[in-house]
């Protein structure tokens, strides 16, 4: 069995698996770590449009107005996400998720429900951190409107053309 950090982060990539395989997306590795998530047609002028993204566990979330408050990625993780310019465009996917693990999936006579949400935020215009450190945690505000969702996931990978 997993232990309770492996099983969240293991529970969150699986969810947007679940949400890419939904949305008829392709979802591939890259050296970075990160996911990359590719629209199979043509968009715009470009064909096989793609995002890459750090997706991250939270079972505590913290809320701050309209904005989740995410503290679990460090100086040098932000500025991965950032520091650009990137041929394909980078996103943190956050899943929140319930902090009981038995509670991450639910079988209903209706189908199979995921716990909690997924949220997204891209940093066209965000400037590195100067001086990054790997033991500072930053905060990030993810917009509680971003859910992400199959049609959302579909625009996001299809919408960097």
């Amino acid at each position: 069995m997993l232990d309770q950090r492996n099983h969240q982060d293991t529970f969150a990539e699986q969810y947007v698996r679940a949400l890419a395989a939904a949305a008829g997306v392709r979802v591939y590795e890259d050296d970075d770590g990160l996911l990359g998530f590719r629209y199979p047609e043509k968009s715009g002028y470009l064909a096989s449009p793609a995002i890459d993204v750090r997706v991250m566990s939270c079972a505590t979330p913290s809320y701050q107005g309209p904005d989740l408050l995410f503290s679990g990625l460090d100086e040098v993780g932000y500025n991965e996400l950032v520091e650009g310019p990137f041929l394909v465009p980078r996103h943190l996917f956050v899943v929140v998720v319930p902090q009981e693990g038995d509670r991450y999936a639910q079988v209903r006579t209706e189908g199979l429900t995921l716990g909690r949400l997924c949220y997204h935020r891209g940093f066209e215009d965000e400037q590195p951190i100067a001086s990054p450190s790997a033991t500072r945690p930053t905060t990030v505000r993810v917009p509680l409107g971003n859910v992400l969702t199959a049609r959302s996931l579909r625009e996001l990978a299809g919408r960097s053309a």
